[in-house]
């Protein structure tokens, strides 16, 4: 099975090197195009302004200088055009894509565009700081990743669907089962516009995230990270709400 592996956090980021582990236990046949610096919050964005310029770094191991969908699109038709991946893995982000985070986030984007190709694609993310002091617990997603999505490509899904998944922020062996989860809904405002001033004494703004626990439905990706378990989302690429369609339909006729 050959395997693309992408992310969002750039070509020198250690979670690609968790996902690279991951795909190896996997497959042999495992190619790398990250994007050259780091794209978090890019989403599903294009570099249609600029030229994109590709480095290869060691056979099957490239950078490209723009987005995680930049680098699935440069390695679908150019770096792998002799035969697609079968799967693409993009990730293991730092940090978790929980509810409304995965609009924003380039890791989700990544196996969107994949998605968008035909190609089963999965986005990989690895929860931390849900605990004070704790650090970022890569052997988690390392350890259980190989065989949830060694299960989810042994049972299919539909190809205008990504999988979107969570590690939570426990060590391996505090892990508590994997949950097949919905999209959350945050019942707290974790931005923050953190306003500074600069040497010449001009305002310049950081926007960031507080990382504060909410109250999530059960059966939600953030219950499921809050409780120690693996978070199995599955998105669909087509966003149109059905109800709100035929409910305007119904309306729009008479």
């Amino acid at each position: 099975m050959r395997i693309l592996v992408t992310n969002d956090d750039g070509i020198h980021a250690p979670g690609l090197l968790v996902a690279e582990r991951i795909a190896r236990a996997l497959s042999d046949d495992v190619w790398i195009v990250a994007p050259e610096t780091e794209q978090s919050g890019a989403s599903h964005s294009l570099t249609l302004a600029l030229p994109l310029r590709l480095r290869e770094i060691d056979p099957r191991r490239f950078a490209v200088t723009g987005t995680p969908t930049d680098c699935v699109m440069m390695a679908c038709a150019h770096v792998m055009k002799d035969a697609a991946p079968a799967l693409i893995l993009s990730g293991v982000n730092r940090g978790s894509n929980l509810a409304d985070d995965v609009t924003y986030s380039g890791t989700i984007a990544g196996a969107m565009e994949g998605c968008a190709l035909g190609i089963p694609s999965i986005a990989l993310s690895q929860a931390y700081g849900f605990e004070p002091g704790s650090e970022l617990r890569w052997d988690c997603a390392e350890t259980h990743g190989p065989k949830v999505i060694g299960r989810l490509v042994e049972l299919g899904w539909p190809s205008d669907v990504l999988m979107n998944i969570n590690f939570p922020d426990t060590p391996a062996d505090g892990v508590k089962g994997v949950e097949i989860t919905m999209q959350g809904k945050r019942d707290l405002q974790t931005a923050a516009l953190d306003r500074r001033i600069d040497a010449r004494g001009f305002p310049y703004f950081w926007i960031g995230f507080k990382r504060v626990r909410s109250n999530p439905k059960a059966g939600t990706d953030l219950r499921a990270i809050y409780e120690k378990r693996i978070s199995v989302t599955p998105l669909h690429l087509n966003l149109t709400e059905r109800t709100v369609m035929e409910e305007l339909r119904q309306a729009f006729q008479t």
